[in-house]
This record gives structure tokens, C-alpha cells and sequence, in this order.
């Protein structure tokens, strides 16, 4: 994989991938500002699926499940700015406003498509990425804190996420898992996400289900990836990693394995 990325900050950074299909299950320790420059992007979360192409500028918010897989288009790239909204920065940004406390489970992922204001913002980003040295801190801290602006003045319900700092509380893990089966997580990630420890994770999880969390998760992964098959009528290239498979031989060995034939082989 050929992946290149320009970083003037921590923070900032330019992102460019030149192969044909890149796909990663992640959860973001930052919220994450995206503004598309080429290529396409498909994001799959438990609840919904977005396709975000050049021009679209999005926000993901952090500590949510989602599998992102990324194409280069038309013979350009996959590049994009990224920007960090970490929590430090935007613990100073709201110490000075008074914001109504609001607690949002939702998983949504705000999309500003083509917006003129975020654009110029961070279009204004893309001189800097040839600079030589070091890029200010006082001029990253500028252009961070003008999105956060634009992004508060587009969109009045943005407060809820940005300004919310609390860590996932505990919750129903059985409902948790039955929606979320499909990432691919560090049991660490997950028990987080769930309000819990590793050792309490992986307890609740065998009194839950009654097997261990890497046993479970194959078989729901593998019974998703049939009904797709079988009842969809995709191809086994379009589901293994949307189910969850990191590689389409491992999958299609595990899914013989439990059907006793290869995924190709479903009968139409």
C-alpha cells in the first residue's frame, strides 16, 4: 500500500492513499474533521452507511465503531486533509462559552458536503503541507479554532458532541455486541466502549453469550456474510469485509468450514 501522509501538526495532517482499496475498522480517540480532495470513501457503521466523494467535508465523531474502506477514483488518489479535534484543545475552546449540557447516544456522523465556509478553511490548509520547518503552533491553533467556529455556526447541535468529555458509561453489552459484531476491535476498545475493564468484558461477555468474545464473533460474522450471500445475492469480494474478514481466504476457509461449502459455491 502506497500511503503517504503530510503532517504540519500533530493535529493536521494531509493524507493520500494511491492502491486500489483500502479498509480499516477503527474508533477515533479524537473527533476527526475530513475534507475530501480526491478519491471516494465508503463508511459503514452499525446503523447506517455514507459514501463521501471529492468536494464533501464530514465530521466523525470519536470513541464510534465504523469501518472505513477507501478508494482512489478516476485516477486520482484517495487524499484528504484531516483535522484532529482533541479533546485538550476543545476543553480551552469551551471554557469560555456557556453550553446547555446535552447527552447524546447517536451515532452520526455530521456531513457538511461542499459547504463554502469549512472549504475555505481548510483549503487554505493546503499551501502550508509544502513549507519547510517547522509549522507554528499559534497558526495550527487559528485554523483549529476557526472550524470549530464555522462548525458551531453551520450546525447548532454540534455542541453535544464537541462538548461533551465524558468516557462511555457502562451499558447493555448484549445489544452492544449484536449491533457491533461486525468491527474489528482489541477487546480493550471494546470493553471501553462498554463502560467496562478487560476482565469484566470478557466475564459479562462469557455469562452473556456463553462463549468466548473471538468464538462469537466469528460465527455472527460468518451467519451475516450467508444471509448476504444467500439472500442478497452479493459476492463473496463484496462481504468479507463489510462482515468483518480482514482476508478473503481466511474467510472463505472459515465460511467452508462452518458450511461445508465455499462461499462462491451458494447455490443462486
Amino acid at each position: 500500500m502506497d500511503h503517504i501522509s503530510k503532517y504540519l501538526t500533530k493535529e493536521i495532517k494531509l493524507s493520500s492513499y494511491d492502491d486500489k482499496l483500502f479498509k480499516s475498522d477503527l474508533m477515533f480517540d479524537d473527533h476527526m474533521l475530513i475534507w475530501f480532495i480526491s478519491g471516494e470513501t465508503k463508511i459503514i457503521q452499525a446503523d447506517a452507511t455514507y459514501y463521501f466523494k471529492a468536494g464533501d467535508i464530514f465530521l466523525i465523531p470519536r470513541n464510534q465503531l465504523a469501518t472505513i474502506v477507501n478508494y482512489p477514483k478516476n485516477g486520482q488518489p484517495h487524499k484528504t486533509v484531516v483535522m484532529h479535534l482533541a479533546a485538550e484543545r476543545l476543553k480551552r475552546f469551551y471554557e469560555k462559552i456557556e453550553v446547555k449540557k446535552t447527552i447524546t447516544s447517536e451515532q452520526k456522523i455530521f456531513s457538511f458536503s461542499n459547504h463554502p465556509l469549512l472549504e475555505s478553511c481548510l483549503t487554505s490548509l493546503i499551501p502550508y503541507f509544502n513549507l519547510r520547518g517547522e509549522f507554528p503552533e499559534s497558526i495550527a491553533s487559528l485554523k483549529i479554532t476557526e472550524a470549530i467556529t464555522i462548525l458551531r455556526e453551520i450546525d447548532k447541535t454540534v455542541d453535544s458532541v464537541l462538548a461533551n468529555f465524558d468516557d462511555p458509561g457502562k451499558i447493555d453489552l448484549i445489544d452492544f455486541m449484536q449491533r457491533n459484531f461486525m468491527f474489528n476491535m482489541p477487546m480493550e476498545k471494546l470493553g471501553y466502549l462498554t463502560g467496562r475493564s478487560l476482565s469484566t468484558f470478557n466475564r459479562d461477555f462469557r455469562k452473556s453469550f456463553n462463549a468466548t468474545p473471538q468464538k462469537w464473533l466469528t460465527e455472527k460474522r460468518l451467519e451475516l456474510a450467508y444471509y448476504q450471500l444467500a439472500e442478497k445475492n452479493k459476492r463473496p469480494t463484496d462481504v468479507y469485509l463489510e462482515v468483518g474478514f480482514e482476508d478473503l481466504s481466511h474467510f472463505s476457509f472459515a465460511f467452508k468450514k462452518k458450511y461445508g461449502v465455499a462461499p462462491t459455491q451458494l447455490p443462486a
